[in-house]
């Protein structure tokens, strides 16, 4: 490699220093956001500045389109991302996404965001190869955006008001979009009440994600028992009875979708074999958790399940080549997933 040849921005050290000294930014370099970058993203959607898109917890502030924008700017976005970031902060705002639980834990609760649609091609979003990890753009700094200006609105400052133990990699940035063209299934947007044609954001709180690996699997029952029994962690235990959130998200390769769909296997079938499967007896966990658990109102000897029933539990279709899927247990205080249509102006 060899450095940049490029002109120096004499001005790029003083804004790093100026907005970590405002404590504006995530520990990583921010690209200044100058009120000529901030209007051309506003100009390039016709949104008002001064428009708020909904109201952010923990300290119930108002979100405009410029302050959207701003914390846009600053995570690296181009401005045909806006409306995503916007829709998801929309989402987010819902009542039974519970973010001011999310943003005040000391769990590791972050924001997950899910793109459907033709946005996300449009702004070239990465749902194949390495979806949940480095080398798009959009996928990179729309999350990031959204964790920026959870802690720059809504006042989700680490250590002070956002007070998680160890926190997780997810609280920097964590989205991706459904490969839709590679998937045997409905798209979870339109499995949400959304038209097929519809851009839409689909927000999931979660405490981490976990690999799931099956390469001598080839039935879909037998890819349920692999998937059922990696979602069954006992440190993501959540309300009573329920091993994790309630909500659980799957998210499956192309090829393991292909898999169950060759052998008869909906997804709606494949939610009702995971839920049979991913039982865990009480007995298996210590004496002071089933203690916890039955003042909580557990059923003495019932069984611990993942969800309440088999249609809580999440399929999204997303990677490229490979049979690695991935679990993203759901925060365990209580939050339910939630979407937004992207907005236009």
């Amino acid at each position: 490699m060899e450095p940049w040849q490029g002109a120096p921005d004499s001005g790029w050290e003083k804004a790093q220093e100026e907005l970590a000294a405002l404590g504006l930014t995530d520990g990583l370099p921010v690209v200044p956001p100058t009120p000529a970058r901030v209007e051309a993203m506003l100009q390039a959607h016709g949104y008002a500045a001064d428009e708020v898109v909904c109201h952010l917890a923990p300290m119930r502030e108002p979100a405009c389109w410029r302050d959207i924008a701003i914390n846009a700017v600053m995570a690296g976005c181009l401005p045909d991302c806006l409306p995503v970031v916007g829709a998801a902060l929309e989402a987010m705002a819902a009542e039974e996404f519970n973010l001011t639980g999310i943003s005040t834990t000391t769990g590791s609760a972050a924001p997950l965001v899910i793109v459907n649609g033709p946005a996300a091609a449009r702004i070239g979003m990465n749902c194949a190869a390495n979806a949940l990890g480095p080398g798009s753009r959009a996928n990179a700094t729309i999350g990031r955006a959204v964790s920026l200006a959870l802690r720059n609105i809504g006042g989700a400052t680490p250590g002070e008001v956002d007070m998680a133990t160890l926190g997780q990699p997810a609280k920097y940035t964590c989205c991706f979009a459904e490969n839709e063209a590679q998937s045997p299934w409905a798209p979870l947007s339109v499995e949400r009440g959304y038209a097929a044609g519809d851009s839409v954001v689909t927000v999931v709180g979660i405490s981490g994600t976990v690999e799931v690996v099956d390469s001598a699997s080839s039935r879909s029952g037998d890819l349920a028992q692999t998937f059922a029994q990696s979602m069954l962690i006992a440190g993501t235990l959540g309300g009573a009875g329920l091993i994790g959130g309630g909500e659980p998200l799957l998210i499956v390769p192309p090829e393991l979708a292909a898999t169950c769909e060759r052998d008869g296997c909906s997804k709606q079938a494949l939610k009702a074999a995971v839920f049979a499967r991913a039982v865990m007896p009480l007995e298996r966990m210590s004496p002071a958790v089933r203690e916890h658990l039955t003042g909580r109102g557990a059923a003495g000897g019932d069984p611990l399940r993942v969800a309440h029933n088999a249609d809580d539990i999440m399929i999204v279709v997303a990677g490229g080549v490979g049979v690695k899927a991935a679990y993203a247990p759901n925060w365990g205080g209580g939050s339910r997933a939630v979407s937004r249509k992207l907005r236009t102006a």
